[in-house]
């Protein structure tokens, strides 16, 4: 049995999160006024900016499988193509950073091979 340390975060700290960024509001100055640590915040602006207010306000339910062929096709758009990270999220439909920073770093190691 495995036990997740992740520290989870409540829909209202999500919900003013979202007024912040519409507000235009950036990572740090939001990150101090939600008492949230500055990367989750990041993260949080990431899914905002690729996916809507809606994609932030459902996090933290299941997370997300991804075909090996999408994970190839994302890492390569972003490291051969040079397409913007959020942009590929959004086109690819990744809700996280950290998986396609992951498939990027894997990509470059060992191109399309890497898992």
């Amino acid at each position: 049995m495995s036990i997740d340390l992740r520290v989870k975060h409540d829909l209202e700290s999500r919900r003013r999160a979202v007024e912040l960024f519409d507000a235009g509001v950036g990572c740090k100055p939001a990150a101090e006024a939600l008492s949230v640590p500055r990367e989750t915040v990041r993260e949080w602006q990431w899914v905002y900016r690729a996916f809507g207010s809606e994609a932030l306000l459902s996090m933290g339910g299941k997370q997300s499988r991804y075909t090996f062929e999408q994970r190839v096709a994302a890492a390569s758009a972003v490291v051969d193509g040079g397409m913007a990270k959020a942009d590929a999220m959004a086109e690819f439909g990744i809700r996280s950073k950290s998986p396609l920073e992951r498939w990027c770093r894997l990509y470059r190691e060992g191109g399309g091979r890497g898992r």
